[in-house]
């Protein structure tokens, strides 16, 4: 994995429609571990949660499919080692949040994928991607669901307030990026608007680290495939 090629994007844009290779992991064990680790990454990488969550959901009986789906995302992170979630100091306090729902996205089990992510001011303070519990008989419910999850939790943040609710195009729904896998266009886009990229002024950001479990994950990779 040292020497690998890059990527631009966490996952394939069609997950459903890659050639399988239906034979099993050799080592789940080893792919668990891999998995595991990863998922300390999405806590200042929202930019891998949706990747992560849905390579997470294999570590029961992976197959080789879905190993060379995690390495993909390896090599993305590879990319990308200088990124993290930033934080504007210059920000006001107005509390917004996004949600988004990927309908039956599953083809096992049919249910949807629900993912949201709220900002302080400019700043983004929490972001989800999590399969839904049941299955939504349609979109708009499967949409009413994932509003509903992000709702209750920023209740507690907005006790003395109102909920507002708008609807969202597309083109600008943030949580796009936590249901679905994205074309690198559309991706980089919302990874830039949730705050994910290199700082440019240290003085002006705080960039929390992860480049530790970073080379931990990777140190496990080349132990295995040296």
């Amino acid at each position: 994995m040292p020497s690998c090629a890059s990527v631009a994007t966490p996952l394939p844009q069609q997950l459903n429609r890659k050639q399988q290779q239906s034979a099993l992991f050799a080592n789940p064990k080893y792919f668990r571990s891999l998995a595991e680790h990863l998922q300390y990454l999405t806590l200042t990488r929202p930019d891998l949660q949706f990747s992560v969550n849905y390579v997470c959901q294999k570590m029961h009986e992976p197959i080789v499919s879905d190993f060379n789906l995690l390495k993909r995302i390896l090599r993305y992170i590879k990319g990308t080692t200088t990124m993290s979630i930033t934080f504007d100091k210059n920000t006001d306090y107005k509390l917004t949040a996004y949600s988004d729902s990927d309908y039956a996205g599953c083809q096992k089990s049919s249910r949807s994928t629900g993912g949201f992510c709220t900002f302080l001011g400019r700043n983004m303070i929490s972001w989800s991607s999590r399969k839904q519990d049941t299955v939504s008989k349609s979109s708009t419910e499967a949409e009413y669901r994932a509003m509903s999850k992000t709702a209750s939790k920023i209740t507690w943040l907005v006790a003395f307030g109102n909920l507002i609710v708008n609807h969202i195009p597309a083109d600008y729904q943030l949580a796009n990026i936590f249901t679905k896998s994205l074309p690198q266009r559309p991706f980089e886009i919302l990874r830039l608007k949730l705050g994910v990229g290199v700082p440019h002024t240290p003085s002006d950001v705080y960039v929390p680290p992860f480049r530790e479990k970073l080379a931990l994950v990777s140190t496990k990779l080349m132990k295995v495939e040296a």
